[in-house]
């Protein structure tokens, strides 16, 4: 094989590659319509929950949690308080790209990872 030929045939797989790459993305699926998130005995039911939206969209979710605490979205610093058997809701506009921690507060027990998408 020739020089030329050799640079083609890289030149072809590098582009395949960073095709493959672009479509894969970060290989997380965005999470469709609001998330429900249940805190018993303050850990969050079935594990910590994965929001993962587009820079842009909106992020909803509501906790339920059988004791009362300050529900906390770092990065975006907004804080709620949920009182013993309540409910509280969030819902606005994912601006900031990147990884987030959802917590208890008081407990720092993370309760959902949020992935905003650029």
């Amino acid at each position: 094989m020739t020089n030329g030929r050799k640079i083609v045939a890289l030149l072809a797989v590098l582009a395949l590659a960073g095709l493959l790459i672009a479509g894969c993305g970060s290989g997380q699926k965005l999470t469709k319509g609001p998330v429900h998130i249940f805190v018993k005995h303050a850990k969050p039911v079935g594990g910590v929950e994965d929001i993962v939206v587009k820079k842009g969209a909106p992020v909803r979710f509501s906790v339920t949690s059988d004791f009362a605490d300050e529900i906390h979205v770092h990065g975006y610093n907004f804080h709620k308080d949920v009182e013993k058997g309540g409910t509280v809701s969030f819902d606005f506009p994912a601006k900031i790209d990147g990884n987030f921690v959802i917590e208890l507060e008081s407990r720092s027990e993370q309760i959902a990872s949020l992935t905003v998408q650029p």
